[in-house]
């Protein structure tokens, strides 16, 4: 018997090409792990201990309220496309701020939610990218970016969110990785941050009047990433996040004075991922990603002494805020035996409390398995690490064949959270999982994140080689059954893993992946193309456009002899479709078995429920048949 809602059918925004029908019986027993939900805390309300949240009741993440911890999740929004993020206007609250686009494309659109009467207005063009929509304190202004002007560059605009048509342009600017940090207290600056590369950005502030444009971050003869950063309460001095002092990203305050920063969290070895500053400013919670987990802490801004940490299950925090009356920090919550869930801290006694306790599909989280930390020196030496799911040696006893899957970015980073609908393949199908974190990865310092940068690219490869000696040294993992997959940048490594370790995988699946840095480079969206020549190299250097052909799939691709499942989203605005297209057509003229998914009303992954579910179904049928 067919589990309700699960039907052979193909929905009707998937293009099939060669995937064999689902069989029946396995979208039954699969449909447990298929009805998973989450929740990601938004914000606040301004005037009451209330939040909003994102969560999904049918096939996309919408806007939720919830009153009270474990309270009911009241829906905001009904929309077809996801909800990508909100936050009440400050001081009142009567009105809702949020982004989203249409089919994956992540031209994102800033839309207007009233409260009492559930109007939605759009607040933007329709046709540009809209990120980083930041309000100013006091409610009454929105500051943005937006490529309007050209389509390439994040110019700085600012709206009044009741009257759209004031929408204006405050500074122009060179590029596409700008971003609005934060407001100064009176209204009058924007803080802004330039993206460069993942080592190396700048904070510039802004007059919300003129537009002009004053850089804030000295030049240090040296590549200095600096991420978050916020005004103090009193706009003389900010905040922000700088690995200037050392391998990892630092916490401290800069004086707009001086412009000299000044750690606070120089005895802490890991980075500091992500802060808040509390209403009155003296204190600063902040998260710091401590190979891999995240840990919540407070720090004081004057004499007096911070909370002492919180106790928090083991997991990925995300999406810090305080409430304005200062007494609570909620964020987002994910562990590998749990869906991402809002929580809050009461810094002042350490009283956490879970406000959404999200469905995991009827299963039982406890017997979702923690993964051990795996540490091993890769070819050169190198230290490198992952996180290893091995399936219960009792159930499942013998070598397991593994799947190794590889992070995207490629500054992204493996991470012990919930693992979805991938609890399957340990559970059910006795399959471990390996996330590996390859050189390049973030979270382990500024120099191991450069390791794999221009010509080096390959070397991240030859660390996966170093990840199946350490299967093949396991007694618990088979050597014989290994396949390989990943997304975006890990789409590119499963093709480059299966070109160089052809005898040593079963098969790969390739997700939204680059196939060629050529035409990636050429096809990428044009705001997006200056900043992956940092990281990739660039095209347009002779020596760089041979080595970047060189090393790509498509020049290899008679040496992919493991059958390979592609997975790709039309309208992706990242990894064009034509990288999909263009690797299917050349592993198939040699003759080795591709299966191929497409579809039309996605991007850079699939976010709809239905059509992520056909991907998990056929990937299992897939793993089923080769691995």
């Amino acid at each position: 018997m067919i589990t309700p809602g699960l039907t052979n059918t193909v929905p009707e925004n998937l293009v099939v090409d060669g995937i064999p029908a689902i069989p029946a019986a396995l979208q039954a027993d699969a449909g447990r792990y298929l009805d998973f939900r989450s929740a990601a805390f938004q914000g606040w309300h301004p005037q009451r201990r209330e939040m909003i949240i994102l969560t999904r009741f049918a096939d996309t993440p919408q806007l939720h309220w919830v009153a009270a911890p474990g309270g009911a999740r009241r829906q905001l929004t009904f929309l077809a496309e996801p909800v990508k993020g909100g936050g009440f206007r400050p001081k009142t609250g009567e009105c809702i701020v949020f982004s989203q686009d249409v089919g994956g494309t992540e031209m994102f659109q800033l839309h207007r939610y009233d409260l009492a009467t559930g109007r939605i207005t759009r607040l933007t063009d329709g046709k540009s990218r809209h990120t980083g929509a930041t309000w100013s304190k006091d409610g009454r202004q929105l500051a943005f970016t937006s490529t309007a002007r050209n389509g390439a560059d994040t110019d700085v605009w600012v709206m009044d969110p009741d009257t759209p048509a004031s929408s204006r342009m405050v500074c122009p600017n060179q590029g596409g990785g700008w971003s609005v940090q934060d407001w100064s207290p009176d209204g009058a600056t924007l803080l802004v941050g330039e993206y460069l590369s993942a080592n190396d950005s700048h904070l510039w502030k802004i007059d919300v009047n003129t537009g002009h444009r004053e850089r804030l971050t000295p030049a240090t003869g040296q590549p200095v990433a600096r991420e978050a950063a916020v005004f103090s309460k009193d706009g003389n001095e900010i905040f922000l996040t700088s690995d200037e002092a050392g391998e990892f990203k630092q916490l401290g305050r800069m004086k707009l004075t001086t412009r000299k920063f000044d750690s606070m969290t120089h005895d802490i070895p890991w980075d500091v991922e992500s802060f808040a500053l509390s209403p009155d400013g003296t204190t600063l919670a902040c998260v710091t990603n401590e190979d891999g987990a995240s840990r919540l802490r407070f720090l004081s801004t004057t004499a007096s002494p911070p909370p002492a940490p919180p106790v928090l299950p083991s997991g990925v925090i995300s999406g810090l805020e305080w409430s304005d009356d200062g007494q609570a920090v909620g964020f987002t919550l994910t562990s590998a035996r749990s869906p991402a869930d809002a929580w809050s801290c009461h810094p002042a006694t350490g009283a956490v409390t879970r406000w959404t306790e999200s469905e995991a599909g009827g299963l039982n989280p406890s017997s979702f398995v923690e993964p051990e930390t795996v540490r091993l020196k890769s070819f050169d030496a190198l230290p490198v690490s992952g996180f290893l799911y091995v399936p219960d040696a009792g159930k499942f006893p013998g070598r397991r064949p593994v799947i190794i899957n590889i992070h995207g970015g490629p500054e992204g980073q493996s991470r012990p959270v919930f693992q979805a609908r991938n609890n399957y393949y340990i559970n059910e199908l006795g399959a471990a999982v390996l996330y590996p974190n390859v050189r390049g990865s973030q979270g382990y310092g500024k120099t191991f994140l450069a390791l794999d940068n221009g010509f080096k690219r390959e070397d991240s490869v030859k660390d996966i080689g170093a990840f199946l000696d350490f299967i093949a040294s396991r007694p618990d993992l088979d050597p014989t059954r290994v396949a390989v997959m990943g997304g975006s940048y890990g789409g590119y490594m499963t093709l480059a893993s299966l070109i160089h370790y052809p005898d040593r995988i079963r098969c790969g699946c390739d997700i939204v992946g680059i196939s060629n840095f050529l035409t990636f480079l050429a096809n990428t969206s044009d705001y997006r193309r200056d900043l992956r020549r940092v990281e990739y190299g660039d095209e347009r250097d002779p020596k760089m456009a041979e080595f970047l052909q060189s090393i790509s799939p498509t020049t290899h691709a008679a040496k992919i002899k493991s059958p390979l499942f592609v997975v790709q989203g039309k309208n992706d605005p990242r990894v064009p479709v034509t990288e999909a297209e263009q690797m299917v057509q050349a592993v198939r003229a040699h003759q080795t078995p591709v299966w191929y998914l497409m579809a039309t009303d996605e991007g850079h992954g699939f976010s709809k429920k239905k059509n992520a579910d056909y991907q998990f179904l056929s990937t299992l049928v897939f793993f089923k048949e080769h691995l």
